[in-house]
């Protein structure tokens, strides 16, 4: 017979090397253990690049009769019914964990059920299990693994150094924290304290802790059934990878592609190409609307409505963004006063809490030369640049965009200026190098930078044209035919009445082929095949109108970028105020729409040690 059935050696090995692939995957299964047994302090103690490891924990424990069934496969006290595999509320349910860890270690078992007389010990050689045996122990249980892979050699190779490995445990063991901040965590390597993040239940402060980075922001809101909360930083915090975007759904760390794009997408136009936010987020849901069982490490996870949950996410962080006050200096006085803030209405709600920043001007890193060396930007030098013939008043002609104060005697208009900002107080001094605007707040220089703030300024109005289905339009006499995929086009037909608000006419011609009968005027007709394969394709992957808006928000700060004052423009000093002006219109007036800062402050303290008037 060439079939035969696999041993439960080889059967046992397999499975370890879906569950254990490495001993970061061993760490995080031995902690969630820990945390479903209710446990408030786990310790970690690691060496050897984690071929050896202890898990102590204060838990419930487990009692003497259920320690062997701990060890086998497909034993677990979280499930019953296959129905409780849409209702689960805990990290582990297949009973796989512990089985293929004692399949491939040498392991110890200790634990102690609270309210017991003693502690039970079982031991597992490479899956060759020992009787239990009384011994002294703490309430808890503790795991101890020993040798790890000594029995695979060929998997022995395949691990990294034990740096490397250590370095993704602790990576793990930060995700774990994260998602448990009212837990005590200490973590030690051959004996020394690594970390010690103590369980206070705070998420703002176990995220400054585990990811040592500040000031971060707390935010939370709740959009068709998903409830969503992040701790988040600053546009100007930003890292250079986005291994700091940590995501959670229903507590569970995920490595979740879509749900790492709707963060970003929250951030769009607020960052430079290459920089990346920090960012926690949890992301609640109804157990039946997720599904946690596509992966055998449970890393990945599959939702019902994969676009609801984009949108969620994009709506509540993005509306954070927009109302948390992180900028320092000549804004802070611009919020209102409460330690929190409120935004309603009727799709969904939103709680900011603020963490007042602690922005040094040496912190901020925000010089000029720094930002032409990151974005390859310069402003011309006088001598490059002829006089200019064109004013801010041209300008606001041409784009479209005003550049005087808003009517004061507007409802909006006053609430604006009440709550937005106030960078219209800034007694401005003069312009600097024909490409800065030189002002003072009381305790400040401040150095705005005038292309991009009133590129921002264009592109918000530009946006809100297009949002109000005010954007100009261009009807074809004859209708342009473009070749989709069928998956593309059903797409496309399925969010048709948003399309038709932007400007976008779309019909179907065939299974394979649509029909533009107008399209917005900031699109030019060569660009609009190339937009609809990939408003298609963004379309299938993340739902919605995102997509589209995102094709608009590109083009509208091209046309913004393109439409307003440059560096090297003479400003008189009415339009320099009129510029500070527009700019209290607009939450974000502090970044450009490709994320440069607008801004640079200077306190006088920061000058008078300069010139050695205080110590």
């Amino acid at each position: 017979m060439e079939i035969q059935t696999l041993s439960p050696e080889v059967v046992n090995q397999i499975a370890a090397g879906e569950v254990v692939e490495r001993p970061a995957h061993l760490v995080k299964e031995l902690v969630e253990n820990s945390l479903d047994a209710g446990a408030t302090e786990v310790e970690v103690e690691l060496d050897e690049g984690g071929r050896q490891v202890r898990v102590r924990d204060n838990g419930k424990g487990i009692s003497p009769e259920d320690l062997a069934l701990a060890l086998s496969r497909h034993a677990t006290s979280k499930i019953h019914v296959a129905d409780d595999l849409w209702h689960l509320n805990t990290y582990g349910f297949r009973g796989e964990a512990l089985a293929s860890i004692s399949a491939v270690s040498d392991l110890s078992l200790i634990s102690r059920r609270q309210g017991a007389e003693s502690a039970y010990e079982l031991k597992s050689h490479y899956g060759s299990l020992i009787e239990p045996i009384p011994v002294g122990g703490e309430e808890g249980t503790l795991v101890w693994i020993r040798d790890l892979f000594a029995n695979l050699p060929a998997r022995l190779k395949f691990l990294k150094s034990d740096q490397a490995e250590t370095t993704q445990i602790r990576n793990v063991l930060k995700a774990m924290a994260l998602a448990s901040p009212e837990v005590n965590f200490r973590v030690r390597c051959k004996g020394k304290l690594l970390h010690y993040w103590p369980g206070t239940g705070d998420p703002i402060e176990r995220c400054q802790l585990v990811l040592d980075h500040e000031p971060l922001y707390f935010c939370e809101g709740e959009e068709n059934g998903f409830k969503v909360k992040a701790v988040f930083s600053a546009p100007h915090q930003v890292v250079g990878n986005n291994r700091q975007i940590w995501i959670f759904v229903r507590g569970r760390w995920v490595n979740d592609r879509g749900l790492a794009t709707a963060v970003m997408e929250a951030y769009r136009n607020l960052l430079m190409h290459g920089e990346y936010p920090v960012v926690a987020l949890w992301l609640d849901c109804p157990p039946d609307e997720v599904d946690v069982n596509i992966h055998p490490t449970k890393s990945q996870v599959k939702f019902r409505q994969q676009p609801q949950a984009f949108r969620a996410v994009v709506h509540v962080l993005r509306a954070a963004l927009e109302k948390a006050p992180w900028l320092s200096g000549i804004l802070q006085d611009q919020t209102v006063s409460a330690s929190h803030q409120h935004v309603l209405d009727s799709d969904r709600s939103l709680s900011v809490e603020i963490t007042p920043p602690t922005l040094k001007f040496e912190d901020q890193e925000l010089t000029r030369t720094q930002y032409q060396q990151k974005s390859g930007w310069a402003p011309r030098s006088p001598s490059q640049v002829k006089e200019p013939s064109i004013s801010l008043e041209d300008l606001r002609r041409a784009a479209q965009v005003s550049v005087h104060a808003p009517d004061d005697s507007t409802p909006e208009a006053g609430e604006a200026l009440a709550t937005k900002g106030k960078w219209s107080s800034l007694q401005v001094l003069g312009q600097a190098h024909l490409t800065y605007i030189v002002a003072q707040s009381d305790d400040s220089l401040v150095f705005v930078d005038q292309h991009a703030a009133h590129e921002r300024v264009a592109f918000e109005d530009l946006m809100a044209a297009w949002k109000d289905g005010k954007i100009e339009v261009q009807n074809f006499l004859l209708p342009l035919t473009f070749n989709l995929d069928p998956e593309q086009i059903e797409a496309l037909m399925e969010q048709v009445p948003y399309l038709e608000k932007m400007g976008l006419a779309v019909e179907q011609m065939g299974p394979e082929s649509v029909a533009v009968r107008s399209a917005p005027a900031l699109l030019k007709e060569s660009g609009i095949a190339k937009a609809l394969k990939w408003l298609g394709e963004e379309i299938v992957d993340k739902g919605g109108s995102f997509a589209l808006e995102k094709v608009i928000a590109d083009l509208c700060a091209t046309m913004a970028c393109h439409s307003v004052v440059r560096a090297g423009q003479a400003l008189s000093l009415e339009e320099m105020k009129g510029l500070l002006r527009e700019m209290d219109r607009h939450p974000l007036s502090s970044f450009c729409p490709h994320g440069r800062p607008v801004f640079v402050e200077y306190p006088f303290s920061k000058l008078e040690r300069d010139f050695g008037r205080i110590v």
